[in-house]
């Protein structure tokens, strides 16, 4: 059998028992070897997905910020050794003024969360109380966040953090003079033609683009229906989550990368070096750093593969990139699902599990 239906297996297994929608995408080096949609872009009217069908990114939207502010270094307009708080002025908050760039990228500067959710808290929350229409700029944001206690102080620790994103949006705003998604869109999706990519509005009329569904759980989590999530997070993407994107799109922007077309050699380079860690998996470390996810192993220090998800209420994603395979697989949902054991899988058909 060959590798292309062994994947459709590995997907059709997952549409059948976890009712997956959404499109899978896996290229090797300049062949893709996969491409396929499945379910419903719209349930209402039972309109499918189709292989250009644009998804919500969530947390994968943060490469994009990260790119921007290497972009301004390579341009000389700012360090990651600077203080944010030199750039920007936020007023009186919790924000320590001795945070710096490097700290924001690599989720090492301990500000407080809009909502912690290493520590459970729910972001969905937040919009029971405030209108999700009233953040729509990058600086209606702060008030989320700058008036909490930091978990720790600069450089003291490692916690995934959304609002720093918020403060690197702001940054790349007073840089620029450009709102932080005229500046994404006119330096990132347009110089490298993602012309499926944007940052689109909940309420705005957008050709082929999915609606996304949060599961109806019964009390023993069976899904017995499904919501829209337009109540669920703000309705327009910022610097921290939310643009909408194709897989294909996604798979020109990470090569895009790798090929230098994005950054200087040396920012290229600092962007794929793994930063700060944690020990996960026994022999399989995990790095964080400028919004990517580095696993390497601990023998050789090799990197096995580069990974960036996101998830929120009705969406779930996850680009993995293979250095050593030149292999990109890409996953996007309108639901959600389990798209991580899903590319596991994929991988194991193509090059096996990670040792």
């Amino acid at each position: 059998m060959s590798i292309k239906k062994n994947i459709e297996e590995v997907f059709n297994k997952y549409v059948e028992n976890e009712n997956f929608s959404g499109v899978g995408f896996v290229r090797q080096g300049s062949e893709a070897i996969f491409h396929k949609a499945y379910g419903y872009a719209h349930r209402g009217f039972k309109i499918p997905n189709n292989l250009n069908t644009k998804f919500d990114t969530a947390s994968i939207t943060k490469m994009f910020t990260a790119v921007s502010i290497l972009q301004l270094v390579d341009k000389g307009l700012v360090t990651l050794d600077h203080k944010v708080l030199d750039i920007i002025d936020i007023g009186e908050s919790k924000i320590s003024s001795e945070i710096t760039i490097y700290q924001l990228l690599t989720h090492t500067s301990g500000i407080a969360d809009d909502a912690d959710e290493e520590a459970g808290e729910s972001y969905e929350e937040i919009w029971k109380e405030k209108p999700n229409y009233s953040v729509k700029e990058t600086v209606d944001y702060l008030a989320q966040f700058i008036y909490k206690e930091p978990k720790f102080a600069p450089g003291q620790g490692c916690s995934y953090n959304n609002c720093a994103f918020i403060l690197l949006g702001l940054v790349i705003e007073k840089v620029t003079g450009k709102s932080y998604r005229e500046y994404v869109k006119e330096n990132i999706f347009d110089v490298i033609g993602m012309s499926n990519t944007g940052f689109y509005s909940m309420d705005e009329v957008v050709g082929n683009m999915a609606e996304h569904y949060a599961s109806i759980l019964d009390d023993e989590e069976n899904i017995i229906g499904y919501r829209k999530n337009i109540y669920s997070y703000p309705t327009i993407g910022s610097a921290d989550a939310g643009a909408l994107t194709t897989p294909e799109d996604l798979d020109l922007f990470i090569r895009s990368l790798r090929d230098g077309n994005l950054l200087s050699k040396k920012s290229t380079e600092c962007l794929f070096k793994p930063k700060e860690f944690y020990k996960r998996y026994g022999k399989v470390t995990q790095y964080m750093g400028y919004g990517f996810q580095f696993f390497i192993r601990n023998d050789d220090e090799e990197i096995f593969y580069i990974q960036k998800d996101g998830i929120n209420s009705g969406v779930s994603c996850v680009m993995n990139y293979y250095p050593q395979y030149d292999l990109t697989i890409i996953i996007m949902s309108n639901q959600q699902a389990n798209v991580w054991d899903l590319g596991w899988e994929v991988q194991e058909v193509i090059i096996g599990k990670i040792i």
